[in-house]
């Protein structure tokens, strides 16, 4: 059977062959290991074989995954629904968010981030299909709160998020992800830099890197099923 350090190092080679495939550095797309519903067994396995990165959907998982791995200096991604009365420790124990879609959520992760941890980095969710079953904002929506999210001081603006809808070829896959990357383009011609859109996961991350992800979130293919 072949392990968590195995798929690691297939999924790697695959994320940068699409980079190269996109006349993009290999090393220009970051690797989000979705450890949801994963043991610690196989996070611990993932951070040895040299990944850095990892994504929580659950407060609590995540809270005792980060309390457990402490001495790994890992980065922790928070990519689930979050819940105001969830904010303060999230604020207090990740290092980013990826799923804001309101500014009250902003401002109270905003004022709960302590200052010795320096700024929460954030993505802005965007429902690129406007689906009802999903979270996010629209493509209207977006200035207004990019804008006022980037003037938060204990936060960091640094890019957009989506989840789209399952689509059947490469093709129709990359017209979600060039959408999401001309909303960062033009709220770059509006002045708010931003250098991250997290986009793409197992079974569609090459037409995202096509279209310019920095990160990408796989879960079952590196870790196997979940519990």
């Amino acid at each position: 059977m072949i392990g968590v350090t195995e798929n690691l190092a297939l999924i790697k080679d695959l994320l940068a062959s699409a980079a190269e495939a996109a006349g993009r550095e290999p090393g220009a797309v970051k690797l989000l290991g979705v450890s949801k519903k994963q043991p610690l067994a196989k996070v611990l396995e993932a951070a040895s074989a040299g990944l850095s990165d990892f994504g929580e959907n659950f407060v609590q998982e995540g809270l005792e995954k980060i309390d457990q791995t402490r001495d790994r200096n890992l980065t922790w991604h928070f990519i689930g629904h979050l819940q105001n009365n969830k904010t303060r420790v999230v604020a207090e124990s990740f290092d980013w968010v990826h799923t804001i879609d309101n500014l009250k959520t902003a401002r109270r992760l905003n004022d709960q981030r302590p200052g010795a941890l320096g700024k929460l980095n954030i993505c802005l969710q965007v429902n690129i299909d406007n689906e009802e079953s999903k979270s996010g904002i629209t493509a209207d929506e977006l200035p207004g709160l990019a804008a006022s999210v980037s003037a938060l001081p204990r936060l960091s603006l640094r890019g957009l998020m989506c989840l789209p809808m399952e689509r059947a070829d490469e093709e129709k896959q990359r017209e979600p992800f060039a959408r999401l990357r001309k909303m960062a383009e033009s709220l770059r011609n509006d002045g708010i830099e931003t250098d991250t859109l997290s986009m793409g996961m197992s079974g569609d991350f090459r037409a995202a890197i096509l279209e310019g992800a920095t990160i990408v979130r796989i879960g079952t293919a590196l870790f196997g099923d979940r519990n």
